[in-house]
């Protein structure tokens, strides 16, 4: 299956819970993704609010012929700059996430042995305001390999599910 058929089914897979953006995405992405949820909890009546959490995640998504450790810091840095510029923390935000999705014909060893070292974090007011983990995925296409961060271990789950043809 060509790249651009994985990448399409990729995008599929969000778009049942994200809204999916593919066209005037900013370089250097292909296609952007966001989640957003406020769940509140109140005591009989809506003005009695007990508690409110606000939960967001951005997905940022790269196709690449080829994957080196240059692009891959490049993409990394992009992704999490540009997702923490949307991250408004307040008193009821609980999180943010920021993942990057990268499809990429073959890796280099270098950018494979360096996806699972880019770990990102950041508290707001020491977590009472929320924080941000940042995930990371990187599908190595002719191998079918995907490499991860600690963060994004559950997104092999994802990549199982569209390899056997169920995305």
């Amino acid at each position: 299956m060509d790249r651009d058929a994985v990448f399409d089914r990729f995008a599929r897979a969000f778009e049942a819970y994200y809204n999916v953006r593919r066209e005037e995405i900013e370089p250097p992405f292909d296609a952007e993704a966001e989640f957003h949820s406020h769940d509140e909890q109140f005591f009989l009546v809506r003005s009695a609010t007990i508690s409110e959490a606000e939960s967001n995640d951005y997905v940022y998504f790269a196709s690449r012929q080829k994957l080196d450790e240059e692009l891959l810091q490049e993409l990394d840095k992009a992704a999490w700059e540009r997702g923490l510029a949307k991250v408004k923390p307040h008193a009821n935000h609980r999180n943010s996430d920021i993942t990057l999705i990268i499809l990429a014909d073959t890796i280099t060893e270098s950018a494979a042995a360096l996806a699972p070292k880019l770990r990102r974090y950041k508290s707001y007011r020491f977590s009472f305001h929320g924080w941000t983990h940042y995930r990371l995925l990187a599908v190595e296409l002719s191998s079918g390999m995907a490499y991860t961060n600690r963060q994004g271990r559950d997104l092999k789950k994802l990549v199982r599910m569209i390899n056997n043809g169920l995305g």
